[in-house]
């Protein structure tokens, strides 16, 4: 990858973000956009440079994408990049319907150079290096884009072709939103018989019961602390694509099937854009 040449980013919410400050941190040219032209400022902000989706296509490679979900996904690609930034390679962050994108990959496969790139770990997890990429895609395009790879995903797996990625994503974080969600309930259930949650914590961390959850979302249930690292609503698309798979599949998730009705519950509260570990407070409205 040559510096000099710039990385586009296409979309700037949580991920977009840190994927723009890592970059920069890294040495490399920023180009940023966003549909919401406040986000599209903030690259600015961050060191880089905002500009269209236009400028994008035409000046950047590799471009990243970190939208919201697999609609703006396809229309950026077929619409946009398909035709302004042929041959050029395309990294996928945004977590989609893993069918849909392979089909995407099968339709501009020798048009773009689509590399399917979502991650696992919270923003701020990312942010510090801590975040898992789960690669789908051509090896080669993957061995190409080395540099900017290491600087997004330190630790990562090549997981197979295109969708793969996603589905190893939605597997993934279907365990971590159940253990998130069992947390919000211990630490409740331990709220109600008396316990001091900060020192139940520390009791929970060093037990059997460990997971990486509490590391990540512990404190922030118990002081109240829903900033979002990841939203509530952008975890529930996650929840109803691993419902939709598990449907094509003939799968029953009992469990996901509990989660996704708080997490709904969570947004009819009007908390679809807090971090994802409101949870509790909806365990908590859930009384006798």
């Amino acid at each position: 990858m040559d510096k000099k040449v710039p990385i586009g980013v296409i979309g700037l919410g949580l991920m977009g973000q840190v994927y723009t400050r890592r970059l920069i941190a890294a040495g490399f040219s920023v180009v940023g956009f966003d549909v919401d032209a406040e986000k599209t400022k903030r690259v600015v902000q961050l060191g880089g440079r905002a500009g269209s989706l236009a400028d994008i296509a035409r000046d950047c490679e590799p471009i990243v994408l970190a939208v919201f979900n697999t609609d703006q996904v396809e229309d950026v690609v077929e619409h946009t990049l398909l035709q302004a930034a042929a041959g050029k390679i395309v990294l996928c962050t945004s977590t989609c319907d893993p069918d849909r994108i392979a089909a995407l990959g099968a339709r501009v496969e020798g048009k773009l150079r689509f590399l399917e790139t979502p991650v696992s770990g919270t923003s701020e997890q990312v942010r510090d290096g801590d975040g898992v990429g789960l690669i789908g895609g051509d090896e080669k395009i993957a061995t190409e884009t080395k540099p900017v790879l290491d600087v997004l995903f330190p630790k990562r797996f090549h997981i197979g072709k295109v969708g793969d990625g996603g589905r190893t994503k939605l597997a993934v974080n279907l365990i971590l939103g159940l253990n998130r969600m069992a947390l919000a309930e211990g630490m409740v259930f331990a709220e109600r018989v008396g316990l001091d949650l900060a020192a139940f914590l520390k009791v929970a961390r060093a037990s059997a019961a460990y997971a990486q959850v509490m590391d990540t979302k512990g404190q922030k249930m118990i002081n109240g602390d829903f900033s979002p690292q990841g939203y509530v609503k952008q975890h529930l698309k996650d929840v109803h694509l691993m419902l939709d798979q598990a449907q094509k599949v003939g799968q029953k998730l009992p469990l996901l099937e509990v989660h996704a009705d708080a997490l709904e519950a969570c947004v009819r509260h009007g908390e679809g854009e807090a971090d994802n570990c409101i949870i509790i407070e909806e365990i908590r409205r859930r009384t006798l």
